[in-house]
């Protein structure tokens, strides 16, 4: 790699050769008329070569300079194991591509087909529709894909900042394809020829380990949430992500609901059928339970037959209204030998003086009074 030190010594030895050069002319000077013609040609000539030579020294600079940020921003990569980073150090990374103004990284997800999508440089909507042609319609694999955009002169227009061109590559491991990185242009005209699909495959074959690792590492993190007979989050999830978004809604002043509940009468349930039948119960009340609850909600097993769904930017009566429709899905048709079974939760919605502690603990409390109320109650905390 050029370093600084190098081509300083490169410059000074060239600057001390036309020194000496000139001064050798200097001394050789007469007075005649074609001699001054001769040293001001020389002179001229030097001042050629010095230019050229300055010219030389300030691209060798802005390639040493290039190479050492690429090899700080490769060192970046593996420094981290949080896939959030190594997506966003990577999209960092293409600004390096010569007019590229938007980058995306789309890594499919084996389990069920849908894809993570990072980007930067583009807007929440062009984010959602932009496609990646990720080779040819005969399944071959494709070193990279280029595309142009064509738009309606009035489209032109109307908006200046389209986007005219695209390339994409694989991100290689090993003999498989993690996923695309694709770069893209808003400057009309333009195409991205071999020196940017080499430099956007040089960041592909770096990226793509650290992005694999990182991956397996968000998905064990994800096991390690997970309670192993439901498939929801577990109880220690349950109190940290519960930690996490009381300080959000009190920092931004927003609402955060909360809903308790249990399985009534769950403990006849497991002498009635025994414990194994009885997990069995439980995992389907759990799948039922999730096919109700919105995606941006935090459903939980606490314990035991105990569940509980974290609400953000929710109110009490949004935990009302999921309490009824996880109650319908519950109970519309029996599980296995239990028959019919119903479900009694306690709400509360955040105060200001609220902490985690006292927030779970007023619809924990609520919960203890439905039950006391009778089968398939709700109860709100303080009412």
């Amino acid at each position: 790699m050029i370093t600084l030190t190098t081509l300083l010594a490169v410059a000074s030895g060239a600057l001390a050769l036309l020194v000496v050069l000139l001064g050798a002319l200097l001394f050789a000077r007469r007075s005649d008329r074609s001699t001054d013609e001769r040293i001001a040609a020389a002179v001229g000539e030097m001042n050629d070569r010095m230019e050229s030579l300055v010219r030389e020294l300030g691209q060798a600079l802005e390639r040493a300079e290039e190479e050492n940020r690429r090899s700080r921003v490769f060192g970046e990569l593996s420094g981290t194991i949080e896939l959030d980073q190594v997506l966003e150090r990577t999209l960092e990374a293409t600004r390096a591509v010569p007019n590229a103004d938007a980058a995306l990284i789309s890594l499919p997800d084996a389990a069920d087909g849908r894809s993570l999508i990072a980007t930067v440089g583009l807007s929440a909507d062009e984010a959602e529709r932009q496609g990646i042609v990720a080779g040819p319609p005969d399944g071959r694999s494709a070193r990279a894909v280029s595309i142009a955009y064509s738009y309606t002169p009035e489209e032109l227009e109307r908006n200046g900042g389209l986007i005219h061109a695209g390339v994409t590559v694989p991100l290689p491991v090993g003999e498989s394809e993690l996923g695309r990185l694709a770069v893209f242009t808003r400057t009309r005209g333009h195409a991205f020829g071999e020196d940017a699909i080499r430099e956007l495959e040089e960041l592909a074959r770096r990226a793509a380990p650290a992005l694999e690792n990182a991956r397996r590492f968000r998905e064990a993190r994800q096991l390690a949430d997970l309670d192993a007979l439901t498939g929801l989050h577990n109880r220690r999830y349950f109190h940290e992500t519960l930690a996490r978004e009381v300080a959000r809604a009190q920092r931004y002043s927003r609402q955060l609901a909360l809903i308790v509940f249990d399985l009534d009468d769950f403990k006849a349930v497991n002498d009635k059928i025994g414990h194994l039948a009885g997990d069995a119960v439980l995992a389907e009340a759990a799948d039922r339970m999730r096919g109700v609850v919105r995606s941006a909600d935090i459903a939980c097993r606490v314990g035991g037959d105990e569940f509980a769904v974290i609400l953000p930017e929710s109110s009490i009566v949004d935990a009302d209204q999921l309490y009824r429709r996880v109650q319908a899905a519950v109970s519309s048709h029996p599980i296995g030998q239990t028959g019919r079974l119903l479900l009694s939760a306690g709400i509360a919605e955040l105060k200001p003086e609220d902490d985690p502690r006292s927030f779970f603990q007023r619809a924990d409390d609520a919960l203890y009074r439905a039950k006391e109320a009778g089968k398939g109650t709700i109860v709100a905390a303080n009412s």
